[in-house]
């Protein structure tokens, strides 16, 4: 039982790379409507440094994550797996908005998420890179948005954060979430292509 709790230990305080599920989802397992969960009203600042917010994004779907710039586990894989989604949603013709928040708002100013989403090919059209506010507001929004963990691990200079893309609708109410490792998007590009009118 010692062992256990270790190793459970271990996996909890081992930085982003470990606070993540894996594994095929269906359709119905995507689907998390039932749990009535909404974005409250936010206004921060985007890579352009102008004032992005529920304002910008009422009347759309869209899809949010949570990464950092210098996350060296599993943001790598997160951000070219959004970039994606945002390809095939585009190449689909299904209109739509991404969103990334950064959990370290200290470094990752406007100008350094404009040079991170260029340099991973989003679209700032429709893909919004999100800073403006404490490290103690973006765990608190969170947590009370989606209901996960994002904490600062000093010791390590490393976060705990969630890899899930959450898809909210056009009134706000998250619907959705994915599994933003997932290798293999087709069971989610297939779910967003019916679920995005």
């Amino acid at each position: 039982m010692k062992v256990v709790f270790v190793l459970f230990s271990i996996l909890l305080l081992g930085g982003c790379g470990w606070l993540y599920q894996t594994g095929n989802n269906s359709s119905s397992e995507f689907d998390i409507s039932a749990a009535d969960m909404e974005v409250p009203d936010f206004q921060y600042v985007n890579q352009n440094e102008e004032a992005f917010g529920t304002e910008q994004l009422s009347g759309h779907y869209w899809l949010a994550n949570m990464i950092f710039t210098n996350c060296p586990s599993v943001c790598p894989t997160m951000t070219p797996n959004m970039r994606n989604l945002q390809n095939a949603m585009l190449d689909e013709g299904v209109d739509m908005k991404f969103v990334t928040f950064t959990i370290d708002p200290k470094r990752d100013t406007p100008e350094l998420l404009k040079a991170y989403g260029t340099n991973v090919g989003a679209n700032f059209k429709y893909w919004n890179f999100i800073t403006g506010y404490t490290n103690e507001e973006i765990a608190t929004f969170a947590m009370e948005t989606f209901k996960t963990t994002v904490q600062y691990i000093e010791e390590e200079d490393d976060f705990v954060h969630p890899t899930s893309f959450f898809l909210v609708d056009p009134g706000g109410k998250i619907i959705r979430k994915y599994d933003g490792l997932q290798s293999n998007q087709e069971g989610i590009i297939k779910d967003l292509k019916q679920t995005v009118q």
